[in-house]
């Protein structure tokens, strides 16, 4: 082909070398609100090396080999013994010993934990969600784990490790282990009380065998896993280590991996257990209340890498726009492209508030902080995993065609965008927690109340959203078929206050105009022409 037929222009700089974190500003202020002075520093210092590396070509590439090489299952050597072992790609865990290194299986034993913690999982979900998987379960396991003190001293400091070790091992040969999770089965999903597997009791106190079959494994290459089974005495939470403690392998049969949508580069798995030795994990009979813990953390990760890949979508679709021009001018200042760019922004900026404002209760860990999270967490777990499918489609959108093949990584993250509303009960599970939290514990209500209250004034629309709120709350019959209505709009109020709060003016006007004040259609675009648009889209772009 003649070198004048192939001259390449107008076509957009990949967007690499840059610091993932240092350049959201409403992360970053975020973190600066949420965290003490006097750990600010280090903390800042810890996000920043991570974001230059989240942003670097060398981890954009690990997270594109990771989804294109996904794992394998290998049940057996070639002599016929089990191995119920999964392989992974180099580059999983190169990006699983980054994460690990970096603290984020790390947030419930040191200061400003949580804040840190979230910051991160969010800028490195950005590089590649499907590891994610593993960190969010092993930081997940702790709470669990301390319903039993001798437990949680053998397992914790091996869960909060900054140093990852690949491999079947005993734990206490390790200096870091992770965990994973097993709750679903074929015959109940989400209803985990109808479980069938059994566990009988052994002659040691707290010792158990499993039989059973879990549909949904959660990272089986992991060391652990919290799992329920039916005891005599009910349904109970156990600890199955994968090698037991005299190095030979737990009867851990993985039957095979789930091929899935997206999430491409983890492994989910089915399971069987057969004489499965296990550790009872609280009391017998109160296993849904001893993992709930662990439930609850899970949903905090399934906002943050929500809003994680909202941001992501988000600052492709600006950086494109920033740099293609079509009809006469850059993409980005066509008043069209810049509603939907302005738009879009809104909803990730929105998304990340709330997340680390949720990880900033988990810190402070007061009383008045536990109610609010109780009736917080799963309405923003609601809401926000429910918004990335349709903000990370509509950024797709902005790139064109470009944006439809595989190499501009779009598609990787469109097939990932409705994993985190699916994980640990869908949008009703979700809806219907908070209506019981509404009917049993109206500490929890009050708490709420007084979070979206501290901006009352602030703006009418606000004031108009929280009246009408009230109306609603006042009236529970009948509530279950409207619970979704419900539920999203205390997930609006509250991120509307909390921007109101803290994000500039020009973010918080837009926001209160088009999710509280009915100002706006229904696909993304459409926010009234009279705000200001151009500082909003500025405000998201990687400069």
């Amino acid at each position: 082909m003649a070198a004048t037929t192939h001259t390449v222009t107008n076509q957009v700089p990949p967007l690499v070398g840059y610091d993932v974190f240092a350049r959201d500003r409403a992360l970053t202020e975020a973190v600066e609100r949420h965290l003490e002075p006097s750990i600010l520093p280090e903390a800042r210092g810890e996000l920043e090396a991570l974001g230059l590396s989240a942003g670097s070509a060398q981890a954009q590439t690990w997270g594109a080999q990771a989804n294109e090489n996904p794992p394998r299952l290998r049940t057996h050597d070639r002599y016929g013994h089990r191995l119920d072992e999964v392989e992974f790609h180099p580059a999983w865990h190169r990006l699983l010993g980054h994460a690990v290194s970096a603290g984020l299986t790390d947030a419930w034993g040191r200061p400003g934990g949580h804040v840190r913690r979230a910051a991160g999982f969010l800028v490195w979900t950005q590089v590649e969600a499907g590891h994610g998987c593993p960190l969010s379960m092993t930081h997940a396991a702790v709470p669990a784990l301390r319903t039993d003190p001798a437990l949680a001293a053998e397992w914790e400091p091996l869960l909060t490790s900054h140093i990852y070790e690949e491999g079947l091992r005993p734990a206490r040969q390790k200096a870091g282990a992770l965990f994973g999770m097993g709750m679903t089965e074929k015959q109940g999903g989400t209803d985990v009380r109808s479980n069938t597997t059994r566990a009988e009791p052994l002659g040691g106190a707290g010792e158990y065998l499993l039989t059973g079959h879990k549909w949904f494994c959660s990272a089986p290459m992991s060391d652990g896993f919290l799992v329920l089974a039916q005891a005599p005495g009910g349904l109970s939470c156990f600890l199955v280590p994968r090698v037991l403690p005299d190095g030979t392998r737990n009867v851990f049969a993985i039957q095979r991996l789930k091929d899935k949508l997206g999430n491409r580069s983890n492994a989910s798995a089915e399971v069987e257990f057969d004489g499965t030795w296990a550790r009872r994990v609280g009391e017998e009979g109160r296993g849904v209340r001893t993992i709930i813990e662990m439930v609850a953390a899970t949903r905090l990760d399934c906002v943050v890498g929500s809003a994680a890949l909202m941001r992501q979508a988000v600052t492709q679709a600006i950086h494109h726009s920033a740099h293609r021009s079509a009809f006469g001018g850059l993409l980005v200042d066509k008043p069209l492209m810049r509603n939907v760019l302005a738009d879009l922004a809104l909803e990730s900026e929105a998304a990340t508030t709330l997340g680390l404002r949720l990880a900033a209760a988990y810190d402070a860990d007061t009383e008045q902080e536990r109610a609010f999270l109780r009736i917080a967490v799963p309405t923003a777990k609601y809401w926000v995993t429910k918004r990335c499918t349709a903000v990370v489609g509509e950024a797709l959108e902005c790139l064109g065609g470009n944006g439809y093949v595989e190499e501009s990584g779009m598609p990787r993250l469109l097939r990932e965008a409705p994993l985190n509303s699916i994980w640990e009960g869908s949008g009703n599970v979700q809806a219907l927690d908070v209506l019981r939290a509404l009917r049993r514990e109206p500490q929890a209500l009050d708490a709420f109340l007084q979070e979206v209250g501290r901006a009352r004034g602030a703006d009418h629309r606000l004031d108009a959203a929280i009246k009408d709120l009230l109306t609603e709350l006042a009236d529970l019959d009948a509530v279950e078929a409207r619970a979704r209505r419900l539920v999203e709009r205390m997930a609006l109020v509250l991120q509307g206050s909390l921007l109101l709060r803290w994000a500039p003016p020009e973010v918080a006007d837009a926001f209160c105009a088009s999710r509280l004040g009915g100002d706006w259609g229904a696909a993304f675009g459409t926010l009234p022409h009279t705000l200001d648009l151009a500082s909003v889209v500025e405000r998201a772009r990687v400069a």
